[in-house]
């Protein structure tokens, strides 16, 4: 099915070239005359790789709930000290990626690295699972946690409406796709929303940091006394924590639009886990100066109930900020996520739309906007958060697998140069950590984690059907690609130069 491209686009611009009565524009012909490149440009900066990582990681959570953690620990040193454990340990697998990000030079993050160290059907099941279910239903969920704060100023004495929230989500994630559609204007948008979470982050620490000087100790006195902590949710309060700090990875996903990665892939991801770590230990302090345990569990926003006791009016930006804060999220995850998608669609495991690139804005145009639908679905679903929770064991499954495959890559292929290269414990070390949260959700929750494994596995029979199964019907073929080439008239697309599609 996703094997064999169209007689139609045998070269870049031929195909269209020859389509050009009237269905393109003069300027697109001329470019096909010209004969410029149409490739992926590197435009992501070291400033810009900050940015997407940081801007990515820090989402709602570090807002609204980090609530889960204190709950699974029972104390507040214990919650501190996993939130400050969980950032040592997202750093171990950002470093990982920092090694394979400069050693393997292409984009696509866990599936280009899974495909690279096990072979095709395990890294098709991964990009399969990714586009159907995880992706569309995360970016549903943080885009419902945008539309929510960005009304919240607007309804402070009721409750905000379903549909006016669905409504403004669905504004920001056409608003989020149109953005992402140009490299340089996403880039510029995400360090503006970086910068605001940031600042919203500051706006927390620095009035913690004055209460802790005027002596607001008193929840930190006995910190480690409470509720022990079960054997059962300990390892569960570390699960929440990675999650929280999850988004390390994003910059490998567009390693070949990278300037220099074998300096700005390590720098990036050092200095983003440095910096979210610090603020999210920092802001969890500012939150118990004010905030007693009790106090943090039974809020609905820990930020918002934060600000409401120490900035009096000024309280009423946050929200704004906890919605830009989504925004960043969303835009990072749409920005990196499409490129696993080209990245696979180039390998033969997506239909070939998806490889193409449009003419102008050199962007996979395709795989920028193959996920808007699927969001828009899964934000009407009545179920999202339970789809959610089903597989939210599949993203460590494959880092953890990815992680592992370093180090096989290490004595399968030790002649690949490796301009960063990390001690041989820390994979170790982290891959059996996202191995041990996946055989930990299966303990705890096997009802919903068994329903999300099967529903990984569908990815099986679908590699042997789509991919492997050459004698398709000539109907079938046909129609895919009729699909494909009309589809590139309506997007300007074509396959990048040098592509085994182009």
């Amino acid at each position: 099915m996703f094997k064999k491209p169209p007689v139609s686009t045998i070269s870049n611009g031929s195909y269209l070239q020859g389509q050009s009565n009237g269905k393109l524009s003069s300027k697109y012909n001329t470019r096909a005359v010209q004969g410029d490149k149409v490739v992926l440009k590197k435009k992501v900066t070291l400033l810009r790789g900050i940015s997407i990582i940081i801007g990515t990681i820090i989402g709602a959570g570090i807002f609204i709930s980090p609530k889960g953690i204190l709950e699974h620990t029972g104390s507040v040193g214990m919650s501190l000290t996993v939130w400050t454990v969980c950032g040592i340990l997202s750093l171990f697998g950002a470093l990982c990626y920092a090694e394979l990000g400069t050693s393997i030079k292409k984009s696509g993050g866990h599936y280009t690295y899974i495909l690279e160290a096990f072979g095709p059907l395990p890294a098709f099941v991964r990009v399969w699972v990714e586009l159907l279910i995880i992706r569309p239903a995360a970016t549903a969920v943080i885009s419902l946690a945008f539309g929510r704060y960005m009304l919240e100023p607007f309804f402070m004495q009721c409750e905000i409406p379903d549909l006016a929230i669905k409504l403004i989500t669905a504004l920001g994630i056409i608003v989020m796709v149109l953005n992402s559609m140009s490299v340089s204007w996403s880039a510029r948008i995400q360090i503006f929303l970086t910068f605001c979470k940031l600042a919203a982050i500051l706006i927390i620490i620095v009035p913690g940091i004055m209460q802790l000087i005027k002596g607001e100790t008193q929840h930190f006195k006995d910190a480690f006394v409470g509720n022990a902590a079960s054997v059962k949710g300990l390892p569960l309060a570390f699960y929440s924590g990675m999650y929280a700090y999850s988004g390390w990875f994003y910059l490998n996903f567009v390693t070949e639009e990278v300037e220099n990665p074998e300096r700005n892939i390590p720098l990036a991801i050092c200095t983003s886990m440095v910096i979210v770590t610090v603020g999210y230990v920092l802001t969890n302090v500012a939150y118990f100066t004010t905030l007693s345990p009790e106090d943090l569990v039974t809020s609905k926003a820990v930020a918002v109930t934060f600000a409401e006791r120490l900035l009096g009016h000024f309280s009423l930006a946050v929200p704004i900020f906890v919605a830009l804060s989504c925004f960043g999220s969303m835009n990072g995850g749409i920005f990196a996520v499409s490129r696993m998608f080209y990245v696979a669609s180039r390998e033969g495991h997506l239909p070939e739309i998806l490889s193409m690139i449009h003419v102008r804005k050199h962007t996979p145009l395709p795989a920028v906007i193959v996920l808007h639908p699927l969001t828009m679905i899964m934000l009407f679903s009545s179920d999202l958060y339970s789809l959610l929770n089903f597989l939210s064991f599949a993203r460590w499954l494959f880092i953890g697998l990815a992680v592992a495959g370093m180090i096989y890559l290490r004595y399968k292929r030790p002649e690949m140069p490796r301009p960063f290269k990390v001690p041989l414990f820390i994979p170790a070390l982290f891959s059996f950590t996202c191995l041990f949260m996946v055989a930990l959700s299966l303990y705890a929750d096997p009802v919903n984690t068994g329903i999300g494994f099967a529903i990984t596995l569908t990815g099986v029979p679908a590699y042997y059907l789509f991919i492997i199964w050459d004698k398709k019907p000539r109907w079938f073929r046909h129609l895919l690609d009729k699909t494909t080439s009309t589809l590139q008239i309506i997007l300007e697309v074509v396959p990048a130069e040098g592509s085994p599609r182009s």
